[in-house]
């Protein structure tokens, strides 16, 4: 192994908070299959092209299974979380399409359609009670954390009152700094909690899609106990983690970018574009899609062998000039619509339109509300989420 391969250390760091590594650029153009270091001295390959990552991400040759020999873990602790985990995000066919279409019907576009008015209501409360917050409050605290996680606990009927205990738990078994004991101790308490949840829905069932899969699935025996809270914990973390830092991340961008913030405020039909086009220059699953390969397969000309963990850099993706001109200019106006930031195949978001109606009902209103939103202290002094399994900002205070 060269010396230059081997000086190649994953996760890379941003140099610009907008901007993915700089190394991604240059390995795209150069080294598309670039051998890097993790930190359990294991030497995956990372991509960093468009049409590479998405022939990975549709191959049901390459795996998503964490269990197996060759998978590359990006942290020490998040390998904990991600070998634990039993829901249909980290199976391979078919027992992924068994356990994920039990959930489908629940994020279709009627449904989230139907769901719409309760977003646009969550979003106007919360505005006003942010609008009467004193001068720099946090935008994350007071809004871009409550927003989604009030959403989907009323989705799953989870209580949004224990929404403290889910966001630390999110905080420690996707934090790139969390340890396994801790890891541990955190995936321990979750899953207790939701047993208890399970319980509670066998007992007294609503309208709601814990005890909808309770009834449905669990008491005819159609899945386990343990599957089905790994499920629900799913749902719980993807429901408010990506949402969360997409928001805050996004009101920042556009903040930043005050001619293209200017675009969306003039014509407010340009909204869900804008969205697209937020969607892919931010890219906040800022730690690749891993899988790993099930025999050799060739992908472009290179041979991937049997065992070997690949990376796909999804920000690379999304920067990647043969689809994207000019990748790195935020352009509302462009059409972002192939980006893949809620990954691509079988195992993308499945809660990706709910998460785009969230969206364009934040970009739709805040900046109409508050036309006068801005930063509240100095750009440099905010805090960006370089230890986080998904980026964004830590806090974002905000004045109006």
């Amino acid at each position: 192994m060269s010396q230059t391969v081997a000086e190649l250390s994953y996760p890379m760091s941003r140099t610009k908070p907008f901007n993915p590594p700089d190394d991604y650029a240059d390995l795209r153009e150069h080294q598309p299959f670039a051998r890097v270091r993790l930190w359990d001295g294991t030497y995956p390959y990372l991509l960093t092209k468009y049409d590479d990552i998405r022939a990975v991400l549709s191959n049901p040759k390459f795996s998503c299974e964490p269990n197996r020999e060759g998978f590359p873990h990006v942290f020490e602790g998040r390998m904990v979380a991600d070998k634990a985990d039993r829901s249909f995000l980290r199976l391979d066919n078919p027992e992924h399409d068994r356990l994920r279409r039990m959930v489908t019907k629940e994020f279709t576009v009627r449904r989230i359609e139907q769901l719409t008015p309760r977003i646009q209501q969550t979003v106007d409360r919360l505005i006003t009670q942010y609008s009467q917050l004193p001068y720099g409050s946090d935008f994350v605290e007071h809004f871009s954390a409550p927003l989604p996680t009030e959403i989907i606990t009323f989705l799953l009927g989870i209580p949004y009152e224990d929404h403290h205990f889910f966001h630390e738990a999110t905080r420690i078994q996707f934090g790139s700094k969390s340890t396994p004991a801790e890891v541990r101790k955190s995936l321990d308490d979750l899953f207790h909690y939701l047993d208890a949840l399970i319980t509670r829905k066998e007992r007294e069932p609503q309208d709601d899609i814990v005890s909808r899969l309770v009834a449905e699935q669990l008491k005819p025996g159609h899945v386990d106990r343990l599957t089905l809270i790994n499920i629900v914990r799913l749902l719980l973390s993807a429901g408010h983690q990506t949402t969360q830092n997409m928001t805050a991340l996004g009101v920042l961008t556009l903040l930043q970018h005050p001619d293209q913030l200017a675009l969306v405020k003039s014509n407010p039909e340009m909204i869900p574009a804008a969205v697209e086009e937020l969607l892919r220059f931010s890219s906040v699953l800022h730690v690749g899609a891993r899988r790993v390969a099930l025999e050799d397969i060739d992908v472009d000309g290179k041979l991937v062998k049997a065992g070997e963990g690949v990376i796909c850099a999804i920000p690379a993706a999304n920067r990647d000039p043969k689809l994207f001109p000019d990748p790195d200019k935020l352009d509302v106006q462009r059409d972002a619509a192939g980006h893949v930031a809620f990954g691509f195949g079988i195992h993308q978001c499945l809660g990706q339109v709910l998460a785009r109606v969230e969206l364009r009902v934040v970009y739709g209103s805040l900046f109409e509300r508050l036309p006068n939103l801005r930063l509240a202290v100095p750009f440099d002094k905010l805090r960006f989420r370089h230890d986080m399994f998904v980026y964004g900002v830590h806090e974002l205070p905000l004045a109006w």
